[in-house]
C-alpha cells in the first residue's frame, strides 16, 4: 500500500466546483469531508476554503494533530466557540458568497453566522459527490478493510452454534476485526437470527440462536478511516427446502448484480435489473431496500444503487455494495453483500468470504 492520498487533486476539484457555483469560499463542516479534503480526522472542526486560502479551524485538543495531518492548511485555533471563530475567518477572507453543507449544518449555526455576517450570502453546496470516484490509495485502504472483515468472518464461524446469543456473536466479530487491524467497526454490527432475520437492520440482541435458524451477519471494518461492508447469511444445522430456495434466489441475484454493476450504467438501472431478476424466483416483493450504496470514509455515501438514485452514470473506481435481500415476516431473511469495485466490465468483489450456503 504505497499509494498516497492526492490532497492537491482533491482541493483542485473543490476549487473548480467553487468557480462553477460562483461562490467565494466554502465552509466544510461534515467530518468525512473535512478528512477527505485536509487529511485531518479529528472532530469539532471545520474547513474554510477559497481560491487563495485554506484554513482549518479547531480547538486546543487538536492543534498539534491538525498540524501533522493537514499539511495544506493554515491551522486556526478557536477558544470561544467554533461558530464565532468561523465568522471572524469569513470576514477576514472577505468572502461575500459562502457555500455551506446545508444538509449537515445546524439551523443554530446557520442563524448565528447570518447574524454575525450581515450581507454575506450562504449557498447550499453538495460536496459528497466529489468523493465518489476513489483514488489508488483509497482503494488500497478499502481492500485492507475488506480483508480484515473476511478474516474475522472465518473466525466467527467457529463460534456460531445453538444457544449462543446474538450479542456474543457480534462481540466475537468485533474482537477479531480489532485484533486483525480494524480501528473501529464500520457501523453497528448486525446479527439477526431466526424470525429476526426479516429485520434488514436487526442489530444483535440477547436472543439465543437455535438449531435450524438462519443467522444474518452484516458487519464491517475500518482501516485508515476507510470502511468495508459485508453481509453473509448462514444456517445453524441443516437447511430446510424453503430456506434453500430463499437462499438460492438471493445468491443468484447477488451474482447477477456483479454482472450488471458496470461503468456507464445508472444507479436506478442497476437496481431495477436485479429487482427484475428476483421476480423469476417469486421473491421480488420481499426485497425492500436498494441494491447498494457507496462505501468510503462513510459506510453509506454516494452513489446509491436504488430507485431514487441520482447517479446517472457509474464510473470506474467507484466503490459500492451489491446486497440484495429477501425478508419474510415470521419466517426470517437472507442477505448477501459484497463491497465491490466498479470497472468497465464485471464488478470486482473486494470482500471474498464464501457465499455458497454454509451449514454449521
Amino acid at each position: 500500500m504505497n499509494a498516497q492520498f492526492d490532497f492537491s487533486g482533491r482541493l483542485a476539484n473543490l476549487c473548480d466546483k467553487l468557480q462553477a457555483e460562483q461562490v467565494d469560499a466554502v465552509l466544510i463542516t461534515k467530518v468525512a469531508n473535512v478528512t477527505y479534503f485536509s487529511g485531518f480526522n479529528g472532530d469539532s472542526s471545520a474547513l474554510l476554503v477559497g481560491k487563495n486560502f485554506r484554513r482549518l479551524v479547531t480547538d486546543g485538543r487538536y492543534v498539534e494533530q491538525a498540524r501533522q495531518q493537514a499539511k495544506n492548511f493554515a491551522i486556526v485555533k478557536q477558544t470561544e466557540g467554533i461558530s464565532k471563530k468561523l465568522a471572524e475567518e469569513i470576514k477576514s477572507a472577505g468572502a461575500k458568497i459562502v457555500g455551506v453543507e446545508a444538509n449537515v449544518m445546524t439551523v443554530a449555526q446557520r442563524d448565528y453566522l447570518a447574524r454575525e455576517l450581515n450581507g454575506v450570502e450562504f449557498k447550499s453546496l453538495e460536496l459528497d459527490t466529489l468523493r465518489q470516484v476513489k483514488d489508488a490509495a483509497e482503494i488500497d485502504m478499502i481492500r485492507k478493510a475488506c480483508a480484515i472483515a473476511d478474516d474475522a468472518f472465518a473466525q466467527v464461524l467457529q463460534f456460531i452454534k445453538p444457544n449462543v446469543r446474538e450479542v456474543e456473536v457480534a462481540a466475537e466479530l468485533e474482537y477479531f476485526m480489532r485484533k486483525f487491524g480494524s480501528e473501529q467497526t464500520a457501523f453497528t454490527t448486525i446479527v439477526a437470527s431466526g424470525v429476526r432475520g426479516s429485520l434488514p437492520h436487526g442489530v444483535a440482541t440477547d436472543k439465543k440462536i437455535q438449531s435450524g435458524e438462519f443467522v444474518t451477519l452484516d458487519f464491517g471494518a475500518t482501516f485508515n478511516g476507510y470502511r468495508s461492508d459485508i453481509t453473509r447469511t448462514v444456517v445453524v444445522g441443516k437447511s430446510s427446502v424453503e430456506q434453500r430456495k430463499m437462499y438460492d434466489a438471493v445468491f443468484d441475484a447477488q451474482a447477477y448484480g456483479l454482472e450488471v454493476i458496470t461503468a456507464g450504467k445508472s444507479g436506478k438501472d442497476v437496481d431495477a435489473a436485479v429487482r427484475e431478476y428476483l421476480k423469476t424466483s417469486g421473491y421480488e416483493k420481499y426485497f425492500v431496500h436498494g441494491l447498494g450504496h457507496g462505501v468510503g470514509l462513510e459506510v453509506h455515501e454516494e452513489p446509491q444503487l436504488s430507485r431514487m438514485s441520482k447517479c446517472e452514470h457509474l464510473l470506474p473506481n467507484m466503490i459500492v455494495t451489491d446486497e440484495p435481500g429477501v425478508y419474510v415476516e415470521n419466517f426470517g431473511g437472507v442477505r448477501i453483500e459484497d463491497t465491490v469495485l466498479v470497472t468497465d466490465g464485471r464488478a470486482e468483489a473486494l470482500t471474498r468470504s464464501p457465499k455458497t450456503l454454509i451449514e454449521l
